[in-house]
C-alpha cells in the first residue's frame, strides 16, 4: 500500500495535470470559434466555384472542343500523388492517426496496382509518422501553416503551385488529398478528395447540372475555362486545409475536456483512497496506545 506522503504528492501531481488540460481546452475553444466560421464560409464559395467550372466543361465538352489537361488528365494512371493533411501538434485523440491509417491504405492499394506513389506531408504529425515508413515516397513536407494569425489563402495558394508545378513536370498523373472534414465539435470524417484531374460534377444539391447554353464569352470557352481551373483548384485545397484546421481545434478540444474529466475522476479516487489509508494509520496508532495502556 502507497504511503499518505505518495498519495498526497500523485493528488498534487494529477491536480497540476487538470489545470494543463483545462486551460488546453479554454485555448483550443476560442481558436475551434475562428477556424470553425472560416471553414463554413469557404464553403458555399467553394460549392459554386465547382459547380461553374463543371457547367463550363460541359459545354466544351457538347461543342467538342478539347477540354484542359487538368480536367482531360494526362492519358495515364501510373502515377499518383497523394497530400496527407495532419496537425502539427498531438494531443488531438485520434485525429492524426486516422489519416495516417487511410494515407496508409491507399498507398497500399495504388502499389498494388503497380502504380507509383508519391506523398506531400501537411502536417509535422503525419510527417513523423509516414516517413518512418514511407521516406523515399515523401517529395516534400510542410508545417506551421495557419500559426500566424490563421490559415491565409497565400499559404494554400503557395502549396496548389507546388502541386501544379509537379503536374506540369509529368510528376504525376493524379493527385488526391486526405483531410479530416469537420462535421461538428465531436465529429471530424476523414474523407479522400480528387484535386487532380478535377473532377466534373453532374449534380448539385439535388439538381443536375447544366451546360452553359446560348452565352458568349470573351475570348473563348476553353480560354476561360484555362484561367480559372488553377484558382479553382487553390480554393479547393484552402477549403481542405480550413476544414483540417477546424477539425484539429476541435479534436483537441474534445481531448483535453475527457482528460480534464478523467483527471478529476482519478483525483476523487486517489483522495478516497488518502482518507482511507489515513484512518486506517489512526485506527492502528489508537489500537497500539489501547494495547499498551491495557498491558500496563
Amino acid at each position: 500500500m502507497p504511503s499518505l506522503k505518495d498519495l498526497k504528492n500523485r493528488i498534487s501531481s494529477v491536480k497540476s495535470t487538470r489545470k494543463i488540460t483545462s486551460a488546453m481546452k479554454m485555448v483550443a475553444g476560442s481558436k475551434l470559434r475562428r477556424a470553425q466560421e472560416k471553414a463554413e464560409s469557404a464553403r458555399p464559395y467553394e460549392r459554386r466555384m465547382s459547380r461553374m467550372l463543371s457547367s463550363l466543361a460541359s459545354s466544351l465538352a457538347e461543342s467538342k472542343t478539347p477540354v484542359p489537361r487538368l480536367i482531360a488528365g494526362t492519358g495515364k494512371d501510373e502515377e499518383v500523388l497523394i497530400v496527407a493533411i495532419t496537425s502539427d501538434r498531438g494531443l488531438c485523440g485520434a485525429f492524426n492517426s486516422n489519416v495516417v491509417r487511410e494515407t496508409r491504405r491507399m498507398i497500399h492499394q495504388h502499389e498494388s496496382q503497380n502504380k507509383k506513389v508519391s506523398l506531400i506531408c501537411v502536417g509535422r504529425k503525419g510527417r513523423d509518422i509516414l516517413r518512418k515508413d514511407f521516406a523515399s515516397k515523401i517529395l516534400f513536407s510542410i508545417e506551421n501553416l495557419g500559426r500566424k494569425g490563421g490559415m491565409s489563402f497565400s499559404e494554400g495558394s503557395e502549396l496548389n503551385d507546388k502541386i501544379l508545378a509537379l503536374f506540369n513536370d509529368g510528376k504525376f498523373d493524379s493527385c488526391y488529398i486526405v483531410y479530416n472534414r469537420f462535421k461538428s465539435v465531436i465529429s471530424q470524417i476523414v474523407t479522400i478528395k480528387q484535386l487532380i484531374p478535377f473532377a466534373i460534377e453532374t449534380e448539385a444539391d439535388g439538381a443536375k447540372i447544366e451546360p452553359l447554353i446560348g452565352l458568349k464569352f470573351e475570348p473563348n470557352q476553353k480560354a476561360i475555362l484555362e484561367s480559372l481551373l488553377p484558382k479553382a483548384l487553390a480554393v479547393t485545397l484552402y477549403g481542405t486545409l480550413l476544414e483540417s484546421m477546424a477539425g484539429a481545434q476541435a479534436a483537441q478540444m474534445t481531448a483535453m475536456d475527457n482528460a480534464t474529466r478523467n483527471a478529476g475522476d482519478m483525483i476523487n479516487k486517489l483522495t478516497l483512497n488518502y482518507n482511507r489509508s489515513r484512518q486506517a494509520f489512526i485506527t492502528k496508532e489508537l489500537i497500539e496506545i489501547i494495547s499498551g495502556a491495557e498491558a500496563v
